[in-house]
C-alpha cells in the first residue's frame, strides 16, 4: 500500500518523474520484470507502473507534448530568407552593358519585440501540453485503481459465494433428509435447491465478470485480452483527512482541467499584447546583385560591364485600421471566452467533488453498518437458527432465510469497500493530491 501511494504521487499528483527520454531498453527490462508476476499476484503499484510505460494514450500525449515544445521553437525563428534570380531571355540593354540576369537575397525582419512575444503564446500551448499530459496519466491512473478495485470486489465475492454454496449444499442434504424422515415440507426442499441454484448461478456470473474485467485491465496496459492476470492483492480503505471545502480548494490549485483553464487565460493575455505587435510594420532587408555583360558600342564608358549591386530595405504597411482593430478584439474576445470557460470548468469540477463526496461517506456509512452492525447480528442469527434447527425448535425455512441474508450482507459489504474505493480514486483525481494525508505536513514538509 505503500508503494501504491508513493507511485500515485509521483505518477498522479506531482508531476511526472519519469524522463522522457529513458531508454527503451530499459522500459522494456521493467516491463518484463512486471510481466513475470502478473500470472501470480497482482500488486496496484506493478499495474500502474506497468500502464506508464506501456499504454498509447500516455505515449501519444507525450509526443503531443514535444510537437508543441518543437512548435515553440519554429515560431521564435526569424522567417527563412528569400533567394530569388532572374534571367533575361533578351538582355536589357543599360549604360554599362547588357544585363543578363540578377540575383536578390531579402530577410523579414519582425518588429522588434514581436518574435519575443509570440514565444510567449507558444510557451502557453507547451504549458497546457504538459497539463495534459499529467491529466492523461491521471486518468489512466484512474482507471487502473477503478478496475483493480472492482477485480478486488469480483474475486472476493467468488470466494463467499464458494463459501456459502458449500453451507448450501450442506443444508440442501440436511433438507433431503428431514424430508424423508417428515420432519421438513416439499417447500423447505425446493427452496433449499433453488437457493442453491442461485448461488451456482452467481459463481458462473462472478466467474464471467473477472474475465471481462481481466480483459478490461489487459486493455488499459496494452496486453492482449486474454493475457494471464492472477488474484489481486486486497487494498486497506484509506481515510480522507480534508473537509468538502478544502477539497474544493485543491482542486482549484492542483487538478488538470482549472489548470488549463488558468492557462488558458494566461495565454490569451500574452496573445493580446501580441496583437498590438501584429499591428506593427515588420521590416525587410536585401542584397541586389546585377550581371552585366560588356556593351557592343564602339566606345564602352570606363566601368563597362562591371556587375550592379544594390542594399534594399523595405517594410510593410499596416493601413487598414480595421483589420488592425479586429486583431485586437478577437484577442480580447479570447481572454473573455476564456475566463468564462474557467467559471465553467470550476464550477462543474465542484459539482462532481460534491457528488463523489456524498458516495464516499455513503460508502463508509455502509461499510460500518454491515462491518459492525448488520453483518455481525446476520452470522449470528445464522448460528442460532442452525442450532434451534438441530434441536427442532426452528424451522428449515427460517434458517434458510437467515442463510440467504447473511450471504448477502457478505456481499454488499465488499461492494460497500470497492465502491469506496473507486470513488475515492475519482475524488483524489477531482483534488489533485492524494487525499488521505495532508499535502503539507505539520513541519511544513511535502
Amino acid at each position: 500500500m505503500k508503494l501504491f501511494i508513493i507511485l500515485a504521487v509521483f505518477l498522479c499528483f506531482g508531476g511526472l518523474t519519469f524522463s522522457p527520454d529513458t531508454s527503451f531498453a530499459s522500459e522494456k527490462e521493467g516491463l518484463l520484470q512486471i510481466e513475470d508476476r502478473l500470472s501470480e499476484n497482482l500488486d496496484l503499484s506493478d499495474l500502474l507502473y506497468y500502464a506508464y510505460l506501456s499504454n498509447p494514450s500516455i505515449t501519444a500525449s507525450r509526443e503531443s507534448w514535444q510537437i508543441f515544445i518543437e512548435n515553440y521553437r519554429i515560431g521564435k525563428s526569424y522567417p527563412d530568407p528569400q533567394l530569388m534570380t532572374t534571367y533575361f531571355p533578351t538582355p536589357i540593354e543599360t549604360r554599362l552593358g547588357p544585363q543578363d540576369w540578377n540575383l536578390t537575397l531579402s530577410q523579414i525582419i519582425p518588429f522588434p519585440g514581436a518574435l519575443s512575444q509570440k514565444g510567449k503564446v507558444l510557451e502557453a500551448d507547451v504549458k497546457i501540453a504538459r497539463l495534459m499530459v499529467d491529466k492523461t496519466v491521471k486518468n489512466i491512473v484512474t482507471a487502473v485503481s477503478s478496475s483493480y478495485y472492482e477485480l478486488i470486489y469480483i474475486q472476493k465475492a467468488i470466494d463467499v459465494a464458494t463459501a456459502n454454496l458449500a453451507l448450501n449444499q450442506k443444508l440442501l442434504n440436511i433438507s433431503h433428509n428431514a424430508y424423508a424422515q417428515d420432519k421438513a415440507l416439499f417447500y423447505d426442499v425446493s427452496k433449499a435447491r433453488a437457493q442453491t441454484a442461485q448461488i451456482q448461478y452467481d459463481i458462473l456470473l462472478l466467474q464471467e465478470l473477472e474475465q471481462t474485467e481481466k480483459t478490461k485491465m489487459n486493455t488499459l496496459l496494452n496486453r492482449p485480452p486474454n493475457g494471464a492476470l492472477g488474484r489481486a492483492m486486497n487494498l486497506v480503505p484509506k481515510q480522507v483527512v480534508y473537509s468538502l471545502d478544502e477539497i474544493y480548494g485543491l482542486s482549484m490549485m492542483y487538478q488538470e482541467d482549472n489548470l488549463i483553464a488558468q492557462e488558458a487565460i494566461l495565454k490569451s493575455e500574452e496573445a493580446i499584447q501580441l496583437s498590438k505587435y501584429e499591428n506593427l510594420p515588420s521590416f525587410k532587408f536585401g542584397l541586389f546583385y546585377a550581371g552585366i555583360g560588356q556593351p557592343d558600342v564602339a566606345s564602352p564608358p570606363k566601368n563597362a560591364g562591371d556587375d550592379a549591386v544594390g542594399v534594399q530595405l523595405g517594410l510593410n504597411l499596416p493601413l487598414w485600421f480595421g483589420k488592425n482593430k479586429s486583431r485586437t478584439a478577437k484577442a480580447k474576445a479570447s481572454k473573455a471566452k476564456a475566463m468564462a470557460d474557467k467559471t465553467v470548468i470550476a464550477n462543474r469540477t465542484k459539482a462532481r467533488i460534491s457528488r463523489l463526496w456524498f458516495r464516499l461517506q455513503n460508502s463508509n456509512r455502509l461499510i460500518r453498518l454491515y462491518e459492525n452492525d448488520l453483518l455481525p447480528q446476520a452470522l449470528a442469527s445464522v448460528k442460532t437458527s442452525e442450532t434451534w434447527f438441530q434441536e427442532g425448535q426452528g424451522k428449515l425455512t427460517d434458517f434458510l432465510e437467515i442463510q440467504a441474508t447473511a450471504y448477502n450482507f457478505q456481499l454488499s459489504l465488499e461492494r460497500a469497500k470497492t465502491d469506496y474505493g473507486k470513488t475515492l480514486v475519482q475524488l483524489e483525481q477531482l483534488a489533485g493530491v492524494i487525499l488521505d494525508r495532508k499535502k503539507f505536513g505539520s513541519e511544513g514538509e511535502n
